[in-house]
């Protein structure tokens, strides 16, 4: 699995804390994760606004299958995310929250409140949290026996969004503020990742276009 991370720049500074969880949980199982900013406070600066569209062209071109989003809250980060086709992320604050999330909804982002309890322990929570969503298999339903409803449920909320959002995706793309599309496109780290791992050539060749 290739897995995206990616803040806003009110938590900037705590990207090294979250990058080295993640990488702690998700090496040994043979993912790869791409830290897409903010890495540092000095980085060019994204709002939860552009880690809707940063989220939305990496999955939607398959450069990677899951991203890990947040802002102060985690709820700017949520609604922006959610906004665009292909994008179902989920709010997570602890590790029951990821658990339920990848075995009921089984989703392909998550919005974390970077700024919220952030103490004694935050790495230890950011850890749990990871090995509960990127261990094991997803979809297996919680309880067990509920496990058919819910699948049926989750795919049902999947039509449900592409029905209501029936725009081509790069016409959705397109009919956003230029420069806030650019602004959230023009990152070096994110570019290598669309670029090195993207496979489908409208959405790179568009990235390029508006970038250029």
């Amino acid at each position: 699995m290739k897995i995206a991370l990616m803040m806003e720049n009110s938590q900037a500074a705590k990207n090294a804390t979250v990058w080295q969880a993640l990488q702690e949980v998700a090496q040994p199982l043979g993912h790869q994760v791409f830290n897409v900013g903010m890495c540092d406070e000095q980085d060019y600066p994204l709002t939860y606004i552009h880690l809707g569209i940063m989220a939305s062209v990496l999955l939607n071109s398959h450069a990677v299958d899951f991203v890990v989003a947040g802002c102060g809250t985690g709820q700017g980060a949520l609604m922006s995310l959610n906004l665009h086709p292909g994008v179902q992320c989920g709010y997570c604050i602890d590790p029951a929250d990821a658990y339920l999330f990848a075995q009921i909804n089984n989703g392909n982002a998550l919005s974390l409140p970077f700024a919220k309890g952030v103490g004694w322990g935050a790495e230890l929570n950011l850890r749990f949290i990871f090995e509960k969503a990127f261990s094991g298999e997803k979809g297996q339903g919680y309880p067990p026996e509920r496990k058919a409803p819910q699948v049926q449920n989750a795919g049902i909320l999947r039509e449900v969004k592409a029905a209501l959002l029936k725009e081509d995706y790069l016409a959705s793309l397109r009919a956003l503020d230029p420069a806030l599309v650019k602004t959230a496109l023009s990152g070096p780290r994110l570019q290598h990742c669309l670029y090195e791992h993207g496979q489908q050539r409208s959405v790179t060749d568009f990235v390029r276009e508006i970038t250029a």
